[in-house]
């Protein structure tokens, strides 16, 4: 395990995760920051950096460059070993895991070795304490870095990976994960559950505007305006047309079959 502790954290924190390869959403994102005056070490990922979009390595870059501290995420992991797929949960045969074999071998080709570098370094789990509160970060579960947690999921789903995270690295006040592309807040145990969302495609709400989290004295779920066109534009230009393409445009992904029933449209 790989840990990486910022310390202590002062004014708002910017959470985000899946940048997907959508720089249109990412370099909107390191706008809308500069604007609320968010420096770029308060600005935390929870990984997938890479996934559905057109520009793998240039996301990859971008993220890299400007210092954000940044959690490995299956993507990550899978690119970095050179990996055939992206060791995402998803269910063999499902239609989460067919699109798959469109979008990934598409990044593993435009990936540098500069970029694998980077990713390979990434850390599993990254602390920080911010207004007297200790954060720890992960990617999806600490228990399995793919495992899907919902909003809906049942208690005892947060209450083993709170247990574990902190049988690993001591007291927490709260979690930030990511990876299932939803974002939520949700008390448990006495503690917070904080899932960042994704800012590189919408939560299946029928809205182009994707989400990430600012944290002041609470938790808050953010909306991201972005230029979902042109990047709709480049994943067509690259032959990125499994559904994720339409999805970028409808707000709607193009399978449900990863998501708890109640989440469905």
């Amino acid at each position: 395990m790989k840990h990486r502790d910022l310390g202590r954290l002062n004014g708002p924190v910017l959470a985000f995760g899946g940048p997907y390869s959508n720089l249109q959403a990412l370099q909107a994102l390191s706008d809308q920051a500069k604007a609320l005056d968010i420096p770029t070490t308060n600005m935390i990922c929870t990984g997938d950096v890479v996934a559905y979009c057109a520009d793998a390595d240039p996301t990859t870059r971008f993220v890299a460059g400007q210092g954000y501290p940044t959690i490995a995420g299956n993507c990550e992991k899978q690119l970095a070993e050179g990996a055939d797929d992206c060791g995402c949960g998803f269910e063999e045969g499902s239609q989460c895991s067919i699109l798959s074999r469109g979008w990934y071998p598409y990044a593993l080709g435009q990936i540098s070795p500069d970029s694998r570098n980077w990713m390979a370094r990434l850390p599993d789990i990254i602390t920080f304490t911010h207004q007297r509160l200790r954060y720890a970060m992960i990617h999806g579960g600490f228990t399995d870095i793919s495992r899907f947690i919902w909003s809906v999921s049942p208690e005892q789903v947060f209450t083993e990976e709170i247990k574990a995270i902190e049988a690993a690295i001591g007291p927490v006040d709260a979690i930030i994960a990511g990876h299932s592309g939803m974002p939520f807040v949700r008390p448990v145990l006495g503690k917070l559950w904080i899932n960042a969302g994704a800012i590189g495609m919408p939560p299946h709400d029928g809205d182009t505007r994707t989400r990430f989290v600012l944290i002041d004295k609470q938790p808050e779920i953010h909306h991201l305006t972005y230029d979902w066109q042109s990047a709709q534009s480049a994943m067509r230009d690259a032959g990125l047309t499994q559904g994720y393409d339409t999805a970028l445009e409808t707000g709607y992904w193009p399978s449900e079959d990863i998501l708890p029933e109640t989440l469905r449209r």
